[in-house]
This record gives structure tokens, sequence and C-alpha cells, in this order.
């Protein structure tokens, strides 16, 4: 709790204690006067000085202006022997409780945005001429050598040139297990060193850096309204004259008719009901709650490692009724693997222990996959003679005899029969000494979990789900097939891409799109609402992107869109509720049925409720 907060709490309880001794002793006369009018000032200051601020600067119709013309009228009518004190005090006292409740709720909800701050790295220990310095990270030049000790928060994106260890990543993507990481590893500023120590080169400054990028995610989110949002600036606009002008007319018009019809004008009567009706009319629950909806929405996803970029994009997604995915590095992992050996006059493991070897120079991912699948360590004493052949393979010597290994074009120019692999996978075919000896299949590895996001993304309301890549046909259309996709399009280049995307748009729900490459963010940037897959996600992606999932887990598209619906119901419960109690006491206001208490309740009780509702759309575990 803020000193603000404690000091608006201790007003509160001094003036109940107050205001419950006066109503005990029943203090009248103008002592009762001055002591009401002490407590009334002690609750209620701020709300009369804001209200007399914004009356100079031309915002005079608030709910700060409404309170005010209210009590102070509920005092007048009391000095008249009409009401008592007790009115305009409890309804200013009320007032400051539900003002409390909802900057406290406010206050929970920002604590989960507010922890993502806690990121921000204070320094960098960087190496220079066998010392180490400490800088601002906004210092650090690309290329620098850092020293992260166990403990400490990686200040910049970089590469590791040496030392093992394990990171704390949770603030960055929201899993809870520590990642290991040793030389030539990337990692991410904001990240925790855990154990070893680390040197680390840095690849970027440190305004291009992932922790940067997430803070200026964070701290421009509630900057783009959602049209429901809108929706209440507008109607405060309009609606807070209108309701100045109903109470005006009811005081005054009323009783004209009735003079005129030549009976009793009853002006106090009906100027009470006036003031009565400007105190129900207050639009706190609304104005209140609707923006503490979106942001708790916007905190509770971020907490789950999802940053949405804007209220607006949460409307967006609660929409979303066709998803399209990119294929690598959202369905799949990005990484080839070795999936099948398929061994000719030769054993599997001949056949891998001479593609390896020969591979075994090169940096390329398929050799890479290679290499792992092999599983030792190479001896380069073995290997002799690598030439690598561009977009063909490598030739080499190991133990003496001639290797190729590489694609059909490798072997065709080298006129060597083969035995085609009709897989939707990269084939690597081997030869040994002009002989054809077989082949490996190599493919990019579906993500375990991708088969339960696109069953949960169903569940969610997404009718029809696509995939868009640049893959060939074969392998595009068996990962479909695998994941019971609706639709396949594949051999896109990014402008293709963009066509295959705007022919999903337009129809009455919203598209989203999900990628992570760089030729992902024209597309990304053309949807609906464009989901970049923040951890391995290119720069270009991310900014792109409506919304960021840091921890590349694909089933948290189906959670954002679960969200968002959790947090649009909330919103329209909240309008609903306000609006239709307030339409309804009104009424009774204005027939003289309402009196100042229920005026209370429609103001100050709608409010907290309204607020307590809000508050709901952070509780996201069990979406």
């Amino acid at each position: 709790m803020t000193g603000k907060q404690k000091k608006t709490l201790l007003r509160i309880i001094a003036s109940a204690v107050m205001m419950a001794a006066l109503i005990i002793w029943g203090a009248e006369g103008w002592i009762g006067f001055g002591l009401w009018m002490l407590v009334y000032l002690l609750i209620g200051y701020d709300i009369l000085w804001r209200a007399l601020t914004g009356i100079f600067s031309g915002q005079i119709f608030d709910e700060n202006f409404l309170m005010a013309i209210a009590t102070v009228g509920a005092i007048v009518l009391a000095l008249m022997g009409r009401g008592d004190y007790v009115e305009a005090v409890a309804v200013m006292l009320f007032y400051q409780v539900g003002e409390f409740f909802q900057s406290y709720a406010v206050r929970r909800s920002r604590r989960n945005i507010g922890a993502l701050m806690d990121i921000r790295p204070d320094y960098a220990n960087v190496e220079s001429d066998g010392r180490i310095e400490r800088l601002s990270p906004e210092d650090v030049a690309v290329g620098s050598i850092m020293v992260v000790n166990p403990g400490e928060r990686i200040a910049i994106d970089g590469t590791v040139v040496s030392g093992e260890s394990s990171l704390d990543t949770a603030a960055l993507t929201g899993e809870s297990m520590p990642r290991s990481v040793c030389e030539g590893d990337k990692v991410s500023g904001g990240c925790i060193n855990l154990s070893g120590v680390i040197r680390v080169r840095t690849d970027r400054e440190f305004g291009e850096s992932t922790v940067s990028r997430i803070l200026d995610l964070v701290e421009n989110a509630s900057s783009r309204k959602a049209r429901s949002e809108n929706f209440i600036s507008k109607f405060a606009a309009y609606y807070t004259p209108a309701v100045c002008a109903g109470a005006l007319l009811l005081a005054i018009l009323p009783p004209l008719v009735l003079l005129a019809a030549g009976d009793e004008p009853a002006w106090m009567e009906w100027l009470y009901r006036a003031l009565t009706f400007l105190v129900i009319s207050c639009p706190c629950a609304l104005v209140v709650s609707i923006p503490l909806s979106f942001f708790s929405g916007l905190g509770g996803a971020s907490r789950e490692g999802i940053l949405i970029k804007g209220s607006s994009f949460i409307e967006l997604l609660s929409k979303v009724d066709c998803v399209a995915l990119d294929k690598t590095g959202t369905l799949t992992k990005g990484s080839f693997e070795v999936s099948e050996i398929h061994g000719v006059g030769m054993s599997e493991s001949e056949l891998l222990f001479y593609a390896a070897h020969a591979e075994s120079a090169s940096s390329h991912p398929i050799a890479k996959s290679l290499l792992a699948a092999y599983g030792k360590e190479i001896d380069r004493a073995r290997v002799d003679a690598v030439r690598e052949q561009g977009g063909k393979g490598v030739s080499a010597l190991v133990d003496g005899r001639k290797v190729l290994a590489g694609n059909a074009r490798l072997m065709e120019d080298s006129r060597i029969s083969f035995e085609s692999a009709e897989a939707a996978a990269t084939a690597v075919y081997v030869a040994v000494d002009g002989r054809y000896v077989g082949y490996i299949l190599i493919s990019d590895v579906i993500k375990e979990d991708a088969e339960a996001a696109i069953r949960a993304l169903r569940s969610a309301g997404v009718k029809r789900i696509v995939m868009l890549t640049g893959d060939g046909d074969g392998v595009a259309t068996s990962v479909a097939a695998r994941l019971g996709l609706d639709e396949v399009h594949s051999r896109l280049l990014p402008d293709k891409k963009v066509e295959a995307l705007e022919a999903l748009l337009g129809g009455r729900g919203r598209t989203a799109f999900a990628g992570d490459g760089i030729n992902d963010a024209p597309v990304l940037a053309r949807a609906d609402i464009g989901i970049a897959m923040g951890a391995m996600g290119s720069d270009a992606a991310i900014e792109a992107a409506d919304a960021v999932i840091m921890d590349d887990d694909v089933k948290k598209l189906a959670l954002a869109i679960r969200i968002s619906k959790k947090c649009m119901r909330i919103v329209y419960q909240n309008i609903a509720f306000a609006i239709g109690v307030k339409l309804l006491c009104l009424a009774l206001g204005a027939l003289g049925i309402a009196n100042m208490y229920l005026a209370i309740f429609a103001d100050v009780g709608v409010m907290v409720l309204a607020v307590l509702n809000a508050v709901r759309a952070m509780l996201v575990k069990k979406v």
C-alpha cells in the first residue's frame, strides 16, 4: 500500500468514526453544523478541490463536479430542514471508499506488469585490458565482453564466449525451468545468471536488446485504446452534461407545471429529487472499471509470458475465428534432426559414419544435424580433401575412401545411379568410391505440444486453422496432415504470404497470424492481429506484431484468445450492469421513490462491484 493510499484509508476510518459519534450524540444547532462540516471537509476536500479546479480549467462535467454539487445541495437541503447532514457526509465517505478500492485494485493489477520493470539491468561488468569496469547498459558498445557473475542480471543480448551456467528466464518467458547455456549459446538481456561465471560478447546495443523491447512494450501497452474504452470516453462526454441538464429540468420544470396548474409547486421536494438524480447519475463505475478491466487483462496475460501491445488488441483477439500459422519456429522447432537412415549394401551406422565425417567441416544446419545424430567425437585425422560444392553438398576423403554427401543434383552431376527418397523431408544421398550406399532423411521436428495447441485453439472457438509456409509441398502437407490443419499453402515468398493471408481476411470474425521469421513481418503487420513467437523470433517480426509470446509456447496462442474473451466478457458485464442499475435508479429518483442512500448505492456500490469484477481479468490460471 502506498503512502497516499494509507493516508486515504486513515481519512476514511477517522471520518467514519467521527460520523458515527455525531450520529450517536445527535449533534444539533450551529455546533452540530460545524462538526458535520469538519467531517465533510476531512473526507471530501480533495474532491471539492478537483471540482473547483475543473471548473476553471474547462473540464466541468466530471464525477468530481457531480459529487460536489450533489453533496453541497444535500447540505443546503439539511439547512432548510429537509434531510440531514448524514446524507452529504455519507455520499462523500462511500465515494472515497469506492475510490480506495479502485486505487487498490489498480495497484494490484499493475503489480504483475510492474514486476517486469525489475528486469531492467542496473549495470554491466565490461572487461577491458584485463580490468573489469562497471558501466551503465546504455554505455556498453556492441562487441564488448561482459562478465556476468552468479546472481547478476545479463544486461544486453549476446553470445556466451566462455563458461557454463543456468539462467533464470522467468521474467522474460514465464518459464520456471532454468535454461542451461554454454559457449556459443545466445542469451537475452534481463535473464538472471544462477550458477557459473560466464563471459558474454554483446551482439547489439541496449536500446535494441530483448529487455529494452519488452520494457517498451509494457510501458506503452495501455496507450492504444480499444473501441470499448473509446465508447466510455465518448459516453461520459455526452452523459455528464445531459444528466446535469436533466437534473436542472427536474428541479425547475415540474414545479413550474404545478404552478401553472394552480397547485403548490413544492420546490424543495423537486430540488431534493434533482440532487438525488445527480448523485445517482455519476458514471464512476463505467469510467473506472472498463479501463481497469483491460489493464487487468494485460497484466494477467503478461504474467503468463504473453505481451499484448494494447487493449485494442485484446478486443481483436476475442473475435478471432481464423488463425494462420507459419511452420518453422511456430509449429516446428526450426532445428533439423535425422529422422531416418536407409542403407543400401551398408549398415546404418556405417552410412552415418561416412556422412558425418564428410560433413564435419561444414557449418550448415544439415551438417550439424548429422554430427548430432552421430554423437561421437570426429577424428579429423581420418578426413582429408574436403570440398564443398555450393547448393549440392560435399566431397571428402574419409579413411582414404572418396565420399559424396549431398542432394540429388550432386549424385546426378557425379553420374551416380541412386534411389530417390519419396518423403516429406530433406534427403542426404551418400556415395562411397563412386557407389551409391543409401540416404539419410533430415526433417524439421514438430514441437511436442503442437497437436495439443491445435486442439486448444479449436476449443477456444477458432473455426479455421491454416498454415502458410515457404517450405515445399511435401513437407508442408505432411506437417499439416499430422496436425489436422484445415488448409495449407506452401512455397510462399513473403509477398505471396501476404496475398494468401488477405484471402483469409474479411470474414465475420478476425484473422490472426502467428510467426517468427523476418519474412513473417509483412504478414504480421497485415493480419487483423499479428502474434510473434518472441523467444526465437526476429526483431522485425516482434516489431510488426501486435502481441508477443515470449517463450515460443504455441499453446499460449489459445491461452491469449481465452484471456481476451474473458476480459471482454467482464467489460460487457460491467457496461450492462452499470448502465442498467443507473437507468433504474434514475427513474426511481425522478419519481421520488429513491432517496440519497439509494443514490449512494447506485454510484459507489455499483462502482465497487464493477471494480471487483474487473480485477477478475487478472486471474488467468484457470482460463
